[in-house]
């Protein structure tokens, strides 16, 4: 089971890994009959061939997990083992069949998946509602997911939304906006081993730059997805996307390097998308254009024309029917057809304003799906406290309803607060002391719960008030930028440094008893008293500083004692000669 949920966490982190992962996975599953972590490797293995395979080779997977989960009443993995057969239907061109089955899933996914595992849902959904059109419920979807995404638990499924939100932007027109969404997303592929993901963000960006008429800037993207194998150690076999590539380059005036990638596609495995098929015709179309063969670059066009005509085909969207019509315009006017070239333009223009009028549409649905799904959570939410109240005796319902009310009341009032006011101090970086008073009674609480030690250590910087009288308060902020670097720089993810006040800093330490406190304060110490300034020509060193430590064991504590008793350790570490670090009820002081 390790082995498969570890194989399930890296699918976009390491897809080569995740994938032999996922083998061993399950031949260690069968072998012992372990079905729930049977269940796990299949639906890593099913995600993968989704892929990196075709869809009719992912499905049967999926409905193997999705069994094994039926059987071990994992309802989270039936959920993922659905959501992947939706998204198996999808890749098939199979959208009007797809989306019922991925939107039935929604609202026990809000109550069985965590927040990770809801963005997938979410969105497969969105992909589904895009393919048929519907960019307004697609960006809702995408927002929704991303808004769940944490990026530091998303293991790269957070670039995944960024590639598909950046997508759905470029069919409503907002180039420059879909490329703020896939620069970032780009540039964390470099902490990803997943070469498929890249080629899609770079072919996104390609799309983008020719779209605003820099082709010339695509073309070093170009060859970096050309320089991406073709297979699974690389971009995969699928969504070649040559034709992309193709127009792109035709339009940066590489016409043979454009031929030769309209070769490409015309030589790639067929694909069931009509978009995909449509932008298959334009490249060609451009290319014989650039050749000057105007006959048959009208001819190739000709083709597209039944999938681009009317409401078009299912699954082609508005970019490509824009594409179709700007294309035929640039053609009937080299030919010398004027009166057609006007009336291409004016179906584009038509076009360009129905995307328009989306992508507005678009902004409102995020905010009203957003609203739905608050709902619904709260509506699951109160289910569940109803279902367990009624386990209890009448008054001790009507207490426990009682205190979830004013819980809530609460929480909402807090999170109006928070909204209005910054975690953070601007000069240092550090938590500031709001942060601090909120964060240090829970922590108190987690480390007396779990019996274990947290240290509290109050630092003051001596002599500050002599450097801002003799090099002013810009010298003086310098100082704290660059402890708050230090503290940043050497304290571990768990620990929590906050500017206290003025030229005072707590530094709390979950899992930390007081000596061990008192080590690593005292180490910052001595890498204090080693840094070197020049102010106005000066030379400052030698600083040091005085601090008061305090552990919370033994309890009971409270977090305004806590602070207290390192406060007075502190003010005691001054009063001895200061550069010290002393801990509450110790003697002697520990001097640098």
């Amino acid at each position: 089971m390790r082995l498969a949920r570890k194989s399930w966490q890296l699918q976009h982190v390491d897809s080569r890994r995740a994938i032999a992962l996922a083998e061993k996975a399950l031949a260690l599953a069968l072998a012992g009959a372990d079905v729930a972590a049977e269940g796990w490797a299949r639906l890593s293995r099913g995600f993968h061939r989704l892929n990196f395979a075709t869809p009719d080779e992912a499905a049967p997977e999926l409905t193997l997990a999705q069994h094994c989960f039926e059987s071990t009443a994992d309802q989270a993995g039936l959920i993922l083992a659905a959501t992947g057969l939706a998204r198996s239907l999808w890749r098939a061109g199979r959208f009007r069949q797809a989306l019922p089955r991925a939107l039935a899933l929604r609202d026990e996914g809000l109550r069985v998946l965590g927040r990770d595992e809801r963005g997938i849902l979410f969105n497969t959904i969105a992909c589904c509602y895009s393919s048929l059109g519907h960019s307004e419920e697609a960006f809702a979807y995408l927002y929704e997911a991303l808004g769940r995404a944490h990026p530091a638990r998303a293991r790269g499924f957070d670039a995944v939304l960024h590639c598909n939100l950046a997508d759905e932007l470029v069919q409503l027109g907002d180039f420059h906006e879909a490329l703020r969404h896939l620069e970032p997303a780009i540039a964390h592929c470099a902490e990803l081993n997943n070469p498929r993901l890249l080629g899609l963000l770079l072919i996104n960006r390609v799309i983008c730059l020719t779209e605003l008429d820099r082709a010339r800037e695509a073309l070093p993207d170009i060859e970096r997805v050309l320089a991406l194998p073709a297979d699974e150690a690389g971009r995969g076999t699928l969504c070649s996307h040559f034709e992309i590539l193709a127009v792109a380059a035709l339009r940066a005036g590489e016409v043979a390097f454009g031929g030769t990638l309209v070769e490409m596609a015309r030589h790639a495995p067929a694909t069931p998308n009509p978009e995909e098929q449509v932008e298959r015709i334009i490249a060609a179309a451009l290319f014989e254009q650039a050749l000057g063969h105007i006959p048959q670059a009208l001819a190739e066009l000709a083709r597209a024309m039944p999938l681009a005509v009317g409401e078009g085909a299912e699954g082609l969207r508005l970019r490509a029917r824009c594409m179709v019509f700007l294309a035929l315009a640039e053609l009937h006017e080299r030919n010398g057809d004027p009166e057609r070239a006007l009336a291409s333009m004016r179906v584009w223009q038509r076009l360009h304003l129905e995307r328009a009028q989306l992508s507005s549409r678009a902004r409102y649905q995020a905010a009203t799906l957003q609203t739905e799904l608050l709902r619904l959570q709260h509506r699951l939410d109160e289910n569940v406290a109803r279902r367990r109240a009624t386990e209890r005796a009448r008054a001790e319902l009507e207490a426990i309803n009682g205190q979830l009310s004013r819980k809530v009341d609460e929480v909402q009032a807090l999170q109006a607060e928070l909204k209005q006011q910054a975690t953070r101090d601007f000069l240092t970086g550090l938590f500031n002391r709001r942060h601090l008073n909120d964060i240090l009674p829970a922590m108190l609480a987690l480390a007396q719960r779990h019996r274990q030690p947290l240290s509290v250590a109050i630092i003051d910087l001596d002599h500050f008030k002599t450097v801002n009288d003799q090099f002013g308060h810009g010298a003086g902020d310098t100082l704290l930028e660059a402890f708050g670097r230090l503290l940043s720089k050497r304290c571990r993810k768990s620990d929590v440094a906050c500017r206290y006040g003025g030229e005072e800093f707590c530094l709390l330490m979950p899992r930390t008893d007081a000596t061990a406190a008192c080590r690593k304060v005292s180490a910052l110490l001595k890498l204090w008293r080693g840094e070197v300034f020049s102010l106005d020509g000066a030379r400052l060193d030698g600083l040091s500083f005085s601090a008061g430590v305090c552990e919370s064991r033994p309890p009971p504590q409270s977090a305004a004692a806590l602070l207290k008793a390192a406060d007075d350790a502190l003010l005691m570490a001054k009063q001895l000669g200061r550069s010290r670090v002393l801990s509450a009820g110790a003697a002697p002081p520990v001097a640098a």
